[in-house]
């Protein structure tokens, strides 16, 4: 039976996976057939991606997603695109919609990025600045001369 699972990869402590396609009997990070995406959960919001066309086919030809793997199909809008694929609606239809869909979420992401910091955040800032640029007290001064006049040692006049 083929299955449609999490691969991890990443470094100790910090895993992010890839799906993939794989025999069942094979081991986790093992020998598989196609990876059809990527899932990292450290990312606030988590990201993922899978290829709608494939994960479509692998679907079709009876492979069996893994619990996690489900939940990012539901997540994504692919279990349901493969519900109505069953149901008779062509694929390019299919296909466009899940294109669009991505291309509005990218969009979002642009919009979020360029926007402006809160209000709140610039005072903030300015508060940095000023602790950055702090003068040095006036004790600290004095101690630093004392030190420079014990390090000069004034000649012996018997020699």
């Amino acid at each position: 039976m083929v299955r449609i699972r999490l691969r991890r990869v990443g470094a100790k402590k910090q895993p992010s996976y890839r799906v993939v396609v794989a025999d069942r009997r094979a081991p986790r990070d093992g020998k598989f057939v196609e990876t059809i995406g990527y899932y990292n959960p450290r990312t606030d919001p988590i990201t993922f991606k899978i290829d709608e066309e494939r994960a479509l086919y692998w679907l079709s030809q009876g492979a069996q997603p893994s619990e996690a793997v489900e939940r990012l199909l539901r997540k994504g809008g692919t279990r349901d695109r493969f519900a109505r694929l069953r149901a008779g609606e062509p694929l390019e239809i299919l296909l466009a919609e899940a294109k669009q869909k991505l291309e509005v979420e990218a969009e979002e992401v642009r919009e979020a990025e360029v926007a402006e910091p809160d209000e709140e955040e610039q005072p903030m800032a300015e508060e940095v600045r000023e602790t950055d640029v702090a003068e040095p007290d006036e004790e600290e001064q004095p101690v630093a001369e004392e030190v420079r006049e014990t390090d000069v040692a004034e000649p012996d006049e018997e020699e």
